[in-house]
């Protein structure tokens, strides 16, 4: 007999997955599991820390007021939300928006490393420090932000979490010029490689 013909992996396949994902403790907690969302064409992917209060009521990433800060940050730099696509490092809410616990991330990754496999972004903006920890070992955020870091021939971009300009107003002003300089990153790439930004935004 012929062997079977492997499955192709796709974003729809992935969601599937996160959706009944019984691998760490946070499915006996979770409303719903959130996957992220956006085109499988992104030339931006945004990660984040996990899902908080109404990411885990709706199912969709960035969504509560952490979420609302990261669109006006978009729309100020020129960088619809329709055209990237935004997940968290881990997929479930933790309880009580805790940090996620090393089992967890570990239990999560592989699902963000398919993501990034069919996306293949121009660039990852990491947001935050968990997140900056969990895919890149990293440590400080605060100290980093605002730096452009190639590993693996990925290109990711540092800056904090939305989440800090909730608590910390001072922080906007900060994010406001990540993201727009994020965009002009964007940019550098796109015009090394091909056409121009406006291409896709």
């Amino acid at each position: 007999m012929p062997a079977a013909k492997p499955v192709e992996d796709s974003l729809e396949k992935i969601s599937a997955e996160v959706t009944g994902c019984p691998l760490c403790k946070l499915v006996r907690t979770r409303k719903n599991a959130v996957p992220g969302e956006g085109q499988l064409s992104a030339k931006i992917m945004f990660v984040g820390e996990a899902p908080g209060k109404c990411e885990d009521e709706k199912g969709r990433p960035f969504v509560g007021a952490a979420g609302r800060i990261l669109d006006e940050m978009l729309a100020k730099a020129g960088i619809p939300r329709s055209q990237v696509f935004i997940t968290n490092v881990v997929k479930c809410r933790p309880p009580n928006n805790r940090v996620p616990e090393s089992d967890e991330v570990a239990a999560c990754m592989p699902y963000l490393n398919r993501q990034i496999a069919l996306i293949r972004p121009r660039i990852i903006c990491i947001l935050g420090r968990t997140a900056y920890s969990s895919i890149l070992g990293g440590g400080s955020i605060t100290a980093n932000r605002g730096k452009v870091i190639e590993r693996g021939g990925q290109k990711y971009f540092l800056t904090i979490h939305p989440a800090a300009a909730i608590y910390n107003r001072n922080m906007l002003a900060i994010l406001e010029a990540d993201i727009k300089l994020l965009a002009r990153e964007v940019q550098k790439v796109k015009e090394g490689q091909d056409s121009s930004l406006e291409d896709y935004m």
